[in-house]
């Protein structure tokens, strides 16, 4: 394949969890084969040193954030008559946004494809020491919007513990939920925050404080994963008090156990900070 042979279409390519060395061989090709490149920024971030090699692995880039990506009459139309690459760090497939793209492809005729990335989704899970088994449904801690602070994600969190179900928290990167500017990701002291206050809003709510609530929230076991699959990567375990001590990093997710087994207990204790 050589720069420019791909056919008019979509392509929906990941780009894997921040390093471009964990680019697949078959998406730098692809990417290169297409006649015009996108990066999606508001979803996930590549490093800035990262950003800055991508010209050279890939070819020439534009930046899309959520209004061009969520209303995608540009990047379709283009599609229609030539190869367009819409590159998207980690897993192409991971946000509802882009699996929303591949129907208005399927609607209007236009040809689609994915080429799948690793995403820090699936890095989370394997680096953390965790029965991937035991895990339930994925949660996104999102910022507070106003007066606006759901309790959804702690409830979730909650229905998972008492089914003995590890949570994967994912922190939100946009506190002005609009995926125009350029991102400014939840550090973990704003998480453990915005975790406590959920917790009194849902008291205040039902009145009474749920039994499998009963210890306080900067007592629960957690585990921080940052700039998974870069060469900052670091996972730190511990409680959420401590856990919401820590600094620097870039991007980060939470790992909020269920009831440990032996192997896990020992994969917990030496990831201690």
């Amino acid at each position: 394949m050589t720069d420019g042979a791909l056919p008019a279409g979509l392509w929906l390519i990941g780009l894997g969890p921040g390093d471009l060395g964990l680019m697949t061989a078959d998406a730098i090709e692809h990417a290169r084969a297409c006649e015009y490149r996108f990066l999606e920024g508001y979803t996930a971030t590549l490093p800035e040193d990262q950003e800055l090699l991508l010209e050279s692995v890939i070819g020439p880039w534009e930046r899309a954030m959520r209004p061009m990506v969520e209303k995608p009459d540009k990047i379709l139309s283009i599609a229609k008559e030539s190869s367009v690459a819409l590159l998207v760090v980690g897993d192409p497939m991971q946000a509802t946004t882009h699996i929303d793209l591949e129907s208005h492809c399927a609607e209007q005729g236009i040809d689609y494809s994915i080429i799948p990335g690793i995403s820090a989704t699936s890095l989370a899970v394997s680096i953390s020491g965790m029965q991937s088994y035991r895990f339930g449904r994925q949660v996104t801690l999102p910022f507070a919007y106003g007066d606006y602070l759901p309790t959804s994600p702690l409830e979730l969190i909650d229905a998972n513990y008492t089914n003995n179900l590890h949570t994967l928290v994912l922190l939100d990167l946009d506190p002005t939920g609009m995926g125009v500017d350029t991102p400014q990701p939840m550090m973990p002291s704003q998480a453990v925050n915005l975790l406590q206050k959920m917790f009194e809003k849902l008291v205040e709510k039902e009145g009474s404080v749920r039994e499998s609530m009963t210890v306080p929230i900067v007592e629960w076991d957690g585990i921080l994963l940052s700039d998974l699959g870069t060469h900052e990567q670091r996972v730190v375990s511990g409680d959420l008090q401590d856990i919401a001590t820590i600094e620097g990093g870039r991007i980060h997710c939470l790992i909020i156990p269920a009831e440990f087994t032996g192997m896990e207990r020992e994969a917990y204790e030496r990831r201690r900070g």
